[in-house]
């Protein structure tokens, strides 16, 4: 026979799998009597859970809505869509603050049975973040897939599609997964060319392990090889500007989506920002409203300088 609080569990579990139940219905399925559900129906009510009951024939209990946070019943999959959300809640700052949610994920995290920990887990080893906005979405499946790669450290067959609709197949050593707020990047080492890349975690079309150990020797930073693709990569021109600003203010002022960080000192960052062109990019710093020195190169120095003429000549 179930302990007192194993049939709590179980009557609550019922209780949650469809709108309505009986009290035969209910005393049948935990083979116990009728007064028993009667009894253990009041103790939820007394924890909080707000169970409706009707009489009559045809009358029995309803879960509905209660005022206040009672105890959960999870399965592993929606354990895990929890602390992922609650992450995801924490690092983002989407709540107006992250306090509660990390607060509520340190919880979740102390009672969750191992085999969901050791899944979140490969998820919190292998993600990094960049601060963006919301963009292209995957299945979540893909991106556990991909952590699972990254953490096992073992070579990989990418099967991938570019951004022109080209597919390859190549071997690749994972590293990192980068979360930018509006795409996933996947950080691998390409094999056959040697060079650390960034794939598009929504244009990977399979991910199969080959059995060989990954090379992981000298890995680069993975937010700032995303953050020099993103910015320069499809542009044909780049420049380097110095902001008389610190770090974080430099970030605010151009997010890691759009350039390149380092700092200069304790009170200066320099910036490489990538551009169509001399003038587009000068139309971009103008618009920065903040002082700026262009160290290289120099056509987006003139062009600079020609665009503050014309600027002051419309003035007078």
């Amino acid at each position: 026979m179930l302990s007192s609080s194993a049939r709590l569990l179980r009557l609550l579990s019922l209780l949650s799998s469809r709108p309505s139940w009986t009290c035969a219905e209910l005393a049948e399925r935990m083979d116990v009597t009728d007064r028993t559900v009667r009894r253990d129906i009041a103790r939820l009510r007394d924890l909080g859970y707000r169970v409706d009951s009707e009489a009559g024939p045809w009358g029995g209990y309803r879960l509905r809505a209660g005022s206040r946070v009672p105890p959960l019943i999870l399965d592993d999959e929606e354990a895990l869509a929890v602390a992922v959300g609650l992450r995801e809640a924490a690092l983002s700052d989407a709540l107006g603050g992250d306090q509660a949610a990390l607060s509520a994920l340190l919880k979740l995290r102390q009672v969750l049975p191992r085999r969901v920990a050791e899944r979140l887990g490969e998820l919190d080893d292998a993600f990094v973040r960049l601060p963006g906005a919301e963009g292209d979405r995957i299945r979540p499946g893909l991106l556990l897939e991909l952590a699972v790669a990254c953490r096992q450290g073992l070579r990989a067959r990418l099967a991938y599609t570019d951004g022109e609709g080209r597919s390859s197949v190549r071997d690749v050593d994972p590293y990192r997964l980068v979360h930018t707020g509006r795409r996933w990047y996947f950080v691998a080492r390409d094999v056959s060319r040697g060079q650390w890349r960034t794939f598009r975690a929504d244009r990977v079309d399979r991910l199969q392990p080959t059995g060989h150990p990954a090379d992981l020797t000298d890995p680069p930073d993975p937010a700032r090889l995303v953050s020099r693709n993103i910015a320069n990569g499809p542009y044909p021109l780049s420049a380097t500007v110095r902001l008389p600003l610190p770090m974080a203010q430099a970030l605010r002022l151009v997010p890691a989506t759009v350039g390149t960080h380092r700092p200069d000192g304790p009170d200066a960052t320099l910036v490489d920002i990538g551009g169509p062109d001399p003038d587009g990019l000068a139309r971009y710093l103008l618009g920065l409203g903040a002082p700026v020195r262009i160290l290289t190169p120099d056509s987006v120095r003139q062009a600079l300088i020609r665009r503050t003429r014309e600027l002051l000549d419309a003035q007078t």
